[in-house]
């Protein structure tokens, strides 16, 4: 390496130092003081995370799918322009997901696979640790699934997990307590009405995590894998048991988001005129259908799914009301594309307010994607799911 390569090193690490610093007091400030007055978004709960009230009545997540972390410095970059390769490592997807916190200041931070690249990974865990750093240095609740090549390193699939679960701040869980259930990673998180509001001990956004599996332990069947029927007992139980109205002041169902890795066969069913985003490479989905996504439709509550492992898709899709999205490729071990640049989707569910002022069940749920350029700039923002506008896709102006 020349010495205009190490110098472009080093200064890489003073901007990781600078923005981890940044952030740490900044959100701590920031969030400290809009808590105060009580104009923030979320605050998290012993029993899971809350809206809180205030002006904005918001309550906001950011997806980063397939960081592929690896080594950290010594681990070069993917599919980029042959004049970053000599300085571009995993330092460069630590920097993005500090900056895109920065940027958004999300109340829930959620991993959806393939976080670490095993392969290139010598220690699993100490992978993770720095794959996950940026969110428990700066204490935000976070929370994790597993994709396909998560295992791949010197820790198994549920070795990955534990190793999660233990982590600071994570809400991830192994699985629910006393199921019999395929996969690791299978768990549910509620976020509560506002403090003061007949839905305090309500979830009025439902979020559902699942492990999508790696690959096909059928001979007969090649590919990918696929959520297992115990795991969709489990979503279809735990759906039910969130639609009961109590108390009487909701009216209808939260409505549900669900994360997890592979995407399903359905995501194959758009195509330009009919999703908003792009469509790079084909739909990397099991080679057979489960049944999920029926499954989820049956139950009702579900409005968006959330993917990730197909890196050079990032659209999202609605089919029989549910909207089917990619997040896009975020991390710079991960293949890409070189001048398309890596990316994070955030969604932002905001809560409808009565005439009294008082703060009641979500009212529209959106999403937008950040991209890791010179403005970090926000693209295709949308309107996901808007209560009562009977299927109708709106769209706000980026």
């Amino acid at each position: 390496m020349d010495s205009s390569s190490l110098l472009l090193s080093f200064l890489l690490l003073l901007i990781l130092a600078a923005a981890a610093a940044d952030v740490s007091v900044e959100s701590r400030e920031e969030r400290s003081a809009l808590h105060r007055r009580g104009e923030g978004g979320a605050v998290e709960t012993p029993g899971g995370l809350r809206f809180s009230g205030g002006r904005r009545g918001e309550f906001k997540i950011l997806q980063v799918a397939d960081m592929h972390y690896a080594d950290g410095r010594s681990t070069g970059c993917l599919d980029v322009f042959p004049n970053q390769i000599a300085t571009c490592s995993d330092l460069n997807t630590t920097a993005f997901v500090y900056r895109v916190i920065r940027a958004e200041r999300p109340d829930l931070v959620v991993f959806t696979g393939d976080n670490i690249f095993g392969f290139d990974a010598t220690d699993a865990a100490k992978s993770l640790d720095m794959a996950f750093a940026p969110a428990v240095t700066l204490k935000l609740p976070w929370a994790a699934v597993l994709g396909n090549h998560d295992q791949e390193s010197t820790l198994s699939r549920e070795g990955v997990m534990r190793h999660i679960v233990r982590l600071p701040h994570t809400l991830s869980r192994l699985n629910p307590d006393g199921t019999d259930i395929d996969g690791f990673g299978n768990y549910n998180l509620e976020v509560y009405g506002s403090e003061g509001s007949s839905l305090v001990n309500k979830s009025v956004l439902n979020l559902y995590f699942l492990d999508s599996g790696d690959y096909s332990t059928v001979p007969s069947i090649p590919g990918y894998g696929w959520i297992k029927p115990s795991q969709q007992v489990w979503f279809e139980r735990t759906s039910s048991r969130l639609q009961v109205f109590k108390p009487q002041a909701q009216k209808n169902a939260a409505p549900g988001l669900v994360y997890f890795h592979i995407p399903l066969p359905e995501y194959s069913s758009f195509d330009a005129s009919n999703f908003t985003g792009v469509r790079q490479e084909g739909i990397s989905s099991a080679s057979i259908n489960s049944g999920f996504f029926a499954t989820m439709a049956e139950a009702g509550d579900v409005k968006a799914v959330f993917t990730g492992h197909d890196h050079l898709n990032d659209f999202c899709g609605k089919l029989t009301g549910i909207q089917l999205c990619y997040a896009g490729g975020f991390g710079y071990h991960a293949y890409g594309k070189a001048g398309w640049s890596r990316r994070a989707r955030v969604v932002s569910a905001y809560l409808e307010k009565t005439v009294d002022g008082e703060w009641i069940g979500v009212k529209s749920i959106k999403t937008w994607k950040r991209l890791d350029d010179q403005n970090l700039s926000t693209i295709d923002s949308q309107v996901l799911w808007s209560k009562g506008n009977n299927g109708k896709q709106l769209f706000l102006r980026s």
